[in-house]
């Protein structure tokens, strides 16, 4: 498919040129690769629903993006990113398998190569294994080949050394593009933002409990996708209140795939 779509652009480039069209054409990609710095801001719907998500979902949606899910949808889309193991992830792990939860966690190569024993625990236990990329690079940036390296290389070291495939991408700091987003529907990967977050990824100035707690409940919303850092040792003393909390509402706690 990564072939066949560069020699596609190739010929397209080719026929605009004999056209006198290759000003419109690279006017074009140009725009496609604008850099989106994605954060779903404060303002919310009637539903406590974020606007920011919401647009973006409406927005993007066609090209396989995930920032959201429908308003009727009574489901807490559980996420962690994981550049680096900071001790918590095995506490992370132990509250879920408590709650009968399951998760997806987004992992870098240097976290994949680090921790197997994380890695082999969370596949074990039925948790989702999402590409976070091979060096955490910010995706616009790249071109489509370096974009395609970043992404392949992890799928394909985490399935030989797991047997698992990976399907869905977290761009690094949540920067993506048009561009980005259909060479990742290209690849087979559905990329997954977020309609929660917080600062939650400072290890040296982390939220109070009290406080994250009510930071993190009261953002409660249908269809939310929650992104949480795993590094936190706030996150991992409060999960499994925070689970409690999402349960007794009546919410289902999954992982995206």
């Amino acid at each position: 498919m990564k072939i066949l779509k560069s020699v596609f652009a190739g010929l397209l480039l080719v026929c605009c040129l004999a056209t006198g069209n290759a000003y419109a054409n690279e006017t074009r990609a140009n725009s496609q690769n604008v850099k989106i710095c994605y954060g779903q801001g404060r303002e919310t719907d009637e539903n406590n629903r974020p606007i920011g998500a919401l647009d973006a979902q409406e927005r993007y949606c066609g090209l396989s993006a995930f920032f959201i899910g429908e308003k009727e949808d009574k489901t807490i889309y559980l996420t962690f990113d994981e550049g680096y193991e900071n001790g918590y992830t095995g506490d992370i792990l132990d509250t879920l398998k408590e709650k009968g939860v399951s998760a997806t966690f987004y992992v870098t190569m240097d976290y994949v190569k680090k921790n197997p024993e994380l890695i082999k625990r969370m596949i074990d236990e039925g948790h989702e294994i999402g590409n976070h990329t091979t060096t955490h690079p910010s995706l616009p940036d790249l071109s489509d080949d370096e974009f395609f390296e970043e992404i392949n290389k992890l799928e394909q070291y985490i399935s030989h050394s797991y047997g698992y495939t990976t399907t869905t991408l977290r761009p690094p700091m949540g920067e993506f593009s048009e561009r980005t987003l259909e060479l990742a529907e290209n690849m087979g990967y559905k990329t997954v933002l977020w309609s929660f977050a917080y600062n939650d990824w400072n290890v040296d100035n982390q939220p109070g409990q009290q406080a994250a707690y009510e930071r993190i409940t009261k953002a409660t919303h249908n269809g939310a996708v929650y992104l949480l850092h795993a590094v936190s040792k706030t996150n991992a003393a409060i999960l499994g209140d925070v689970i409690d909390f999402w349960k007794s509402r009546g919410y289902a706690v999954k992982p995206v795939k």
